[in-house]
């Protein structure tokens, strides 16, 4: 054996010189010709059957299961998690500053696919999807109620100086900690796929120290892991949007609300999305990003002029200055005593994101070419960080403005645990109602549609080895097996079922993502060494 090949297979990191493997060939390093996708695809789609089918005949045992793994997890996990995520800030912050930055996605002569407008529009479409409507009212009050118990670092409210702290707690969930653990998957699969010509699945981000094992049953793991933390994760936001959906056509059109009309209501915008997933990515998911952002920032401005405008833009300044004071307490994870807030919240909240990055960073690398490192990681983590923060001021600071003039809507379906009434109960406090309510409706359902879509062709590429191009009956597949989950998650234990899968797949997958951290330093180091 010539000491070339010798070299591409030992995996050991210290003797690897990407400049020489990553040149000797096509055929050396994507064997497409050996069909790796089968086993993944074969394996994730038997047991995701499986499961849809246990979950539908066990509904009672299902939410028992359900009911009890999510707490478990999050309370005995919750170290792991939060440390993980502050090294991904950490190692992000380490490239962006670093010569590292300067490398540039696709190699130093590639050019941007997208604008910036469209570029950042698809990015946070699939990066937020259903979460702002859903928690931007939500979940500011529920850390602004002390006898819920979930005051973000025990801050009482009614302490002048804590006003914020409801929607600070809110901003940390939503900010610039999860699009970190997006920017580690997505940076990876960009630089291993446009700079160094691998296929654009997570086993290729691996191949730094596995080598050519990375096309044996080590990338199958790896790449049948982020298909089922894909699947779990997306199918949470999905199952929340048809909660908010059928609450929303209850309030505003008198619609009885049922599990009946939720698995309808999944069915029939999962057919939507197929469509949109069969029409590709610049005629489906593209356009209906652009759709997207174009109705959330219309509602936005309404919101916005309909409450008390300079109040509001006012909060959102002194949230951001109090999110800096508390982001490092905040990410703390030994000696809290607010473990209501950490537990229930935070923990659940990384592990859903975490559970999320395989759907976004591959959605966010496939559009991202062209950009430098440095560009990449400061959009990635500013912009829409800034623009959830705003958003989370804007709405959740007009429910607690609200509930400072006596209006008690929002806190009582917020304590009743009633999260999917919050927005509509804010909405209805002003002008136009009538009309506003099912424009917001009509959002949401996008949003789902947005979400769906995207993740299915994530999922497709990973299940097809990388291939962008993979049978249109396997597309068909995962969009559809996204809304059955969704049901049998839904039927079989409701929102703890939703949580407690993304969980259950964010735990193990965080190890992926740390290791992911280290390969990716290897091949940027490599990049830099071409400038």
């Amino acid at each position: 054996m010539s000491e070339t090949k010798k070299k591409m297979l030992d995996p050991d990191p210290r003797v690897l010189d990407f400049e020489t493997e990553y040149e000797l060939g096509q055929d050396n390093i994507r064997p497409f010709g050996l069909d790796i996708h089968n086993p993944v695809f074969l394996i994730s789609a038997v047991v995701i059957v499986g499961f849809v089918m246990l979950a539908l005949a066990n509904q009672e045992a299902s939410a028992a299961f359900f009911g009890w793994l999510r707490p478990f997890l999050t309370s005995t996990f919750d170290w792991f998690l939060m440390l993980s995520v502050n090294i991904m800030i950490i190692f992000c912050l380490f490239l962006a500053i670093s010569p590292l930055g300067k490398v540039r996605i696709g190699g130093k002569d590639a050019t941007p696919d997208y604008s910036y407008a469209g570029w950042i529009a698809m990015l946070f479409s699939a990066g937020i999807g259903i979460g702002l409507l859903f928690f931007g009212v939500l979940e500011p009050m529920y850390y602004s109620l002390p006898e819920l118990n979930t005051l973000p670092l025990g801050a009482d409210p009614s302490v002048p100086g804590n006003e914020n702290m409801g929607i600070v707690g809110t901003v940390f969930h939503w900010g610039i900690s999860g699009w970190a653990v997006y920017v580690v998957v997505a940076l990876g699969l960009a630089i291993f796929c446009y700079n160094l010509g691998l296929p654009l699945t997570l086993r290729s981000a691996f191949y730094p120290i596995l080598g050519e094992r990375v096309w044996g049953w080590w990338g199958h793991i790896i790449d049948t892991l982020a298909v089922f933390a894909t699947l779990f994760g997306l199918t949470t936001s999905l199952g929340l949007g048809a909660q908010q959906i059928a609450a929303g056509l209850n309030d505003v059109f008198g619609i009885a609300n049922s599990s009946t009309l939720v698995v309808i209501l999944i069915l029939g915008i999962t057919a939507v999305a197929l469509g949109s997933v069969l029409m590709g990515m610049d005629a489906g998911v593209k356009r209906l990003s652009e759709i997207n952002m174009i109705m959330a920032a219309l509602l936005f401005v309404f919101v916005l002029l309909s409450g008390p405008t300079l109040a509001l833009l006012g909060r959102f300044g002194s949230v951001m200055v109090d999110y800096a004071a508390n982001i490092i307490p905040l990410s703390n994870p030994f000696g809290r005593d607010d473990l209501g807030y950490m537990h229930g919240w935070t923990t659940f909240y990384w592990a859903w994101w975490i559970a999320w990055s395989p759907f976004v960073g591959m959605f966010i690398a496939r559009i991202s070419r062209g950009r430098t490192v440095r560009e990449f990681i400061i959009c990635v983590l500013i912009a829409p960080s800034l623009v959830c923060a705003l958003w989370m001021a804007v709405f959740g600071g007009l429910a607690l403005e609200q509930l400072n003039d006596g209006y008690t809507g929002v806190k009582e379906v917020v304590a009743a645990y009633k999260p999917e009434l919050s927005l509509f109960r804010m909405l209805d406090q002003l002008p136009l109602y009538n009309i506003v309510a099912p424009i917001s409706l009509v959002l949401i359902v996008v949003f789902f549609v947005t979400s769906s879509d995207s993740g299915s062709l994530v999922i497709d590429t990973i299940t097809a080895g990388g291939k962008m191009d993979a049978p249109v009956a396997q597309r068909v597949f995962w969009c559809t097996f996204e809304g059955l989950v969704a049901i049998a998650l839904l039927l079989g234990g409701g929102l703890n079922a939703l949580q407690g899968a993304a969980v259950s797949m964010g735990i193990p997958f965080t190890l992926v993502l740390l290791t992911m951290c280290y390969c990716l330093y290897l091949a940027l180091k490599s990049e830099h060494e071409k400038i």
